[in-house]
């Protein structure tokens, strides 16, 4: 008896010492409300280090866990706590179809209470730098002025652009859903998506307010926020990702403290982002969450969504449409058929009048497909476009890439991910530049790129990605006759993994639509095919994890593992490492400030700029044959004749 009381005591002052108070908050959640407060326990006990999952698993404690150690650290906060602290709020049960995203948008508000009120009592210079934003009543004037100047435009692909602008504005009037965008490549898609959105939260004022726009691919989320800051000032646009430059331009500190949590009239970021942000267990990333909630979020090329985390995506989206008042839009050509993946998902309407027809008016290039079993060489395909004054050429590897580059002429022009972004963006304003061209891309060029050639030579793919090059033939239908693409087979060349099921689902898709490759219900059959093929749309238990959707017999509500889905969610593939090369002097001047001051935020961001991927095991021997340094936790090529600044970027000695 006596050592059950000392060890008591001993736990008390433990309990007093560490002042495990998150622990002692949620037991305290559970006994006041019941299971239903276990909503409230996840918070509670997450606000420091992130919602944790409900069962503990090797040397990591759960939710469970933690509640089951706390009797001794809540009986010492009861008694020192004032009475009216201790009465349980009222608080409903999370719904049914997908408690885990409401706990996390509750949570995303706490946190971000916590953390406001924190700093505007510590610091509230800081918390006043965080106002500045244009108010969004503001932004449709400003978004007329710049439409104003297109008014009047002639040619046909004007035409049809000025009459996707004028049906997004009157889809905008419509209530708040899902709703799909669903226009041909170069038929001005981003400015009639931006429109739709800024109507459509005028036209709903207490119930949307702002925009997300999200895309793909970090390629093109610079023009994307460039377009859209010449459009609407700089005080409407926030601009979030990870490869932003600070030294490109002044990022203020209202810049800095918004992309903490998105408050802002308009954002344009990453899919990843976005994605990773919803099934985010760690406070940092989760403090942005609750303002998702009542905005339009544009997604733009949404084919381009990873189908392995195609599953716990489209049942967020049915959430966030259902549940938090979201307007979803999916902007693409080529609409993947997430219907067929989640069946809770509303049925898109569609904003574009017409698709089929459309896709007619804008039918500007003459493509041919190889015959079955039929391959052609490189040196084919090099000699085919030698011919050409300006061609383009899209093949599905960096190797490939290198193979077919170097069989062309001097001067042609190599794009791939062996080149850091600041090369290519060099490169890419060469080629606005007009003139003679043979380019060779991997797939970075197929979304967004603006770019224009005459004859293009794409590597069999999936349908999206043919739909996607033939975007970049004849894009402002300016030839007197319709471009050229053609679509090859390379020898030698075996496709594996998702690009094989991509290629085999668009074989299917064109057999049967041989006369209308890239009508809407050819990507119908593709997408439709290419989900077929999949063995899982979730193959990492995701779903099943956060109970979405699905019922789990023989366990409750409350059994979700935050921190295991959070940690299986990932949108790009990490197998590869980024390698800082120094292309240019404001990557040396990085370098050298990173080696003289150490790490610092605005040092890191600038040099994603200059960063390549490369494979773990190449970076191993990079470091070992003393070619590449580690300076902190970043890893510098200091060997310069590695690095072909004026052609292919990063010369390694290994496959893709």
């Amino acid at each position: 008896m006596i050592r059950t009381v000392l060890d008591e005591d001993a736990h008390l002052e433990e309990a007093r010492r560490r002042v495990d108070h998150s622990s002692a908050g949620a037991l305290h959640a559970v006994k006041a409300l019941g299971d239903t407060g276990l909503a409230l326990a996840f918070v509670i006990a997450g606000h420091h280090a992130g919602l944790p999952d409900f069962q503990g698993e090797d040397s990591r404690k759960g939710l469970k866990d933690r509640l089951g150690d706390a009797d001794l650290l809540l009986g010492a906060a009861m008694a020192a706590a004032p009475a009216d602290l201790l009465a349980p709020p009222p608080l409903k049960r999370p719904p049914e179809r997908d408690p885990s995203l409401w706990i996390r948008m509750l949570a995303s508000a706490v946190f971000e209470a916590d953390f406001l009120d924190t700093e505007a009592f510590f610091d509230p210079g800081r918390s006043g730098a965080r106002s500045g934003w244009a108010d969004m009543g503001t932004l449709r004037p400003r978004l007329d002025q710049r439409l104003s100047r297109f008014a009047g435009a002639s040619g046909p692909v004007n035409q049809v652009r000025a009459t996707v602008l004028a049906a997004a504005r009157d889809a905008a009037k419509g209530q708040p859903g899902l709703y799909a965008l669903t226009v041909p490549t170069g038929g001005g898609k981003t400015l009639a998506s931006l429109a739709f959105a800024l109507d459509h939260v005028h036209h709903h004022p207490d119930r949307l307010r702002r925009v997300i726009y999200a895309v793909p691919f970090t390629s093109i989320i610079e023009q994307t926020a460039a377009v859209f800051r010449e459009t609407l000032g700089d005080d409407a646009v926030l601009e979030h990702h990870s490869a932003l430059d600070e030294g490109s331009r002044e990022e203020s500190n209202r810049n800095r403290l918004a992309a903490e949590t998105w408050d802002a009239p308009v954002v344009v970021t990453t899919t990843v982002q976005l994605f990773e942000s919803l099934f985010a267990s760690r406070t940092s990333r989760l403090r942005k969450l609750h303002n998702i909630a009542g905005s339009v979020v544009v997604l733009d090329e949404a084919q381009a969504l990873p189908p392995d985390l195609l599953l716990p995506i489209t049942a967020a989206l049915a959430e966030l449409v259902e549940g938090y008042g979201v307007t979803v839009v999916l902007c693409t050509a080529t609409q993947p058929a997430l219907g067929a993946v989640f069946k809770e998902l509303p049925r898109p309407i569609e904003i574009a009048p017409d698709p089929p027809a459309l896709f007619a008016a804008l039918d500007r290039v003459r493509v041919s497909f190889p015959q079955p079993g039929e391959r052609q060489s490189w040196e084919a395909i090099a000699a085919a476009m030698t011919a050409e004054d300006r061609a383009l050429a899209i093949v599905n590897s960096r190797a490939d890439c290198r193979t077919l580059h170097g069989l062309l002429p001097a001067g042609a022009i190599h794009l791939s991910t062996w080149q850091c972004a600041a090369h290519r963006a060099r490169l890419l304003a060469r080629l606005k530049e007009g003139g003679p061209a043979r380019v060779v891309s991997t797939s970075l060029v197929e979304a967004g790129v603006d770019i224009d050639f005459p004859a293009v030579w794409r590597a069999m793919a999936g349908l999206d990605a043919i739909a996607q090059a033939a975007g970049r033939c004849n894009r402002e239908g300016l030839l007197p006759d319709k471009g050229r693409m053609v679509v090859f087979r390379p020898e030698g060349g075996r496709l594996h993994g998702h690009l094989a099921q991509a290629a085999e689902a668009a074989e299917a898709a064109l057999r049967k639509h041989p006369e209308a490759p890239f009508h809407p219900e050819a990507f119908i059959t593709y997408f439709n095919e290419l989900y077929w093929s999949k063995r899982s749309l979730d193959p990492h238990g995701i779903g099943r994890m956060l109970g979405l959707g699905e019922k789990r017999p023989g366990r409750p509500w409350y059994d979700i593992a935050f921190r295991t889905a959070a940690d299986a969610f990932r949108m790009i593939d990490q197998r590869e490492e980024p390698l800082v090369v120094l292309f240019d002097q404001r990557a040396e001047a990085a370098v050298e400030e990173l080696r003289r001051d150490g790490p610092s935020r605005a040092t890191l961001r600038a040099l994603q700029r200059y960063t390549v991927p490369v494979r773990p095991k190449a970076l191993a021997q990079l470091r070992e044959t003393g070619a590449a340094e580690d300076i902190g936790t970043v890893t510098v090529l200091v060997r310069d004749e590695l690095y072909d600044r004026e052609g292919v970027g990063l010369m390694l000695a290994t496959g893709d």
